[in-house]
């Protein structure tokens, strides 16, 4: 009887709802896995250490850290500070596959992306599709090929996930921000120029027709302004991703040839593997010394220019190049490492929008992938 009783008693207490996705998503922690731990990851690492106790920054989890070689997977979490002598003592190899399931489950889960990486941006659209948010400063998702662009947008209707790429273009400035809330309160895009390396920006500022142009360019691949392989700025071709991704986040889908590119490589420079690249780095000094000297006859400046503007054919019309500007021209200004790009559009028709700041470096690029990480936890 008394059994009978403890069950009749427990059967007319309330059963409680039970917890639903969405608020698990807003109670459980937001792990988080980051792939590369060079000068940029590290800037991370510091940065999320020193956050630790602000509330928003208390709800992220680290829970899988890699770099090239291996890899850390922690439940519980890693301390940001622990990570660089856990990763060096670290015995599992690192591998793409080990990402999603060890973020497999409900809850908020973000990848941030701190590589130059083929193979990791080749990832963003299938991690997205997951409901597994990406955040990443590589140009590679949305700066190469126009199909693996559009598939980065279908993974994020498909997985309601966000894609934070405020870091891929101006080190976190807000350039791509501004070219979609223009268009969200019905304006049209038609012209983008600027100045849109920062490492390019710095060496320009810099350069002054004496010290060898080489010499600069060392210095700033030390400095990390440079991409790893300096060639990705010299070439042009890290200008070019970031001119397609503001490009298609004007609103037009350019193919990834949709670009002129006129190199500051000589040929012979362009064809030598990365371990020779230093040692054949004079190559440029001739040629950048005749520029100089060129455009300080004319009282101007040189700067590495972006351009992409729309015709009245409607044709869309992208180059990069090097260029020889009047000093008061809108996109000579600008010191160190300062991107300065113009917007024109149907408000900004005679006198554009020109957003100016720092485009490199691994402590604003560290800050904008943390600002990103942030405003995906606050929403």
């Amino acid at each position: 009887m008394l059994n009978a009783a403890v069950i009749e008693r427990r059967a007319v207490v309330p059963l409680q709802p039970a917890a639903t996705h969405a608020e698990a998503a807003r109670t459980e922690p937001v792990r988080v896995a980051l792939l590369g731990v060079g000068t940029v990851g590290t800037a991370l690492l510091e940065r999320l250490s020193v956050l630790s106790e602000k509330p928003l920054a208390r709800r992220l989890r680290l829970v899988h850290v890699a770099n090239s070689r291996h890899a850390l997977d922690a439940n519980n979490g890693i301390a940001a500070e622990d990570v660089a002598q856990r990763l060096a003592h670290a015995i599992n190899v690192s591998a793409l596959d080990q990402v999603a399931s060890t973020l497999a489950g409900i809850g908020n889960r973000i990848v941030i992306d701190a590589t130059a990486s083929e193979a990791v941006a080749e990832r963003h659209a299938q991690w997205l599709a997951q409901g597994i948010h990406v955040v990443t400063a590589c140009k590679l998702g949305q700066g190469t090929a126009l199909a693996r662009w559009q598939a980065i947008r279908a993974g994020c209707a498909r997985g309601d996930a966000h894609y934070g790429d405020s870091a891929t273009v101006g080190a976190g400035l807000p350039l791509l921000r501004s070219l979609r809330e223009l268009q969200a309160g019905g304006d049209r895009i038609h012209a983008i120029a600027g100045v849109l390396s920062g490492s390019l920006a710095w060496l320009f500022n810099c350069y002054d027709g004496m010290r060898p142009f080489s010499a600069l360019v060392r210095q700033a691949r030390d400095a990390g302004y440079t991409e790893p392989d300096p060639r990705e700025d010299l070439s042009g071709e890290d200008v070019r991703r970031k001119l397609l991704i503001l490009g298609r986040a004007s609103g037009y889908a350019l193919e990834a040839d949709a670009v002129e590119v006129d190199s500051l490589m000589p040929p012979e420079l362009a064809a030598l593997p990365k371990s020779d690249v230093d040692a054949a780095l004079p190559a440029l000094d001739t040629p950048l010394r005749e520029r100089y000297a060129q455009a300080y006859r004319n009282g101007e400046k040189l700067r590495f220019i972006a351009r992409l503007e729309r015709g009245d054919d409607g044709a869309v019309r992208a180059r990069v190049g090097l260029k020889s500007l009047s000093p008061v021209h809108p996109l000579a200004g600008g010191a160190g490492t300062d991107n300065r790009i113009a917007i024109w559009s149907d408000r900004y028709r005679d006198r554009p929008l020109v957003i100016q700041g720092p485009g490199a470096g691994s402590e604003v690029t560290a800050a904008a992938l943390l600002d990103d990480v942030l405003r995906i936890v606050n929403s």
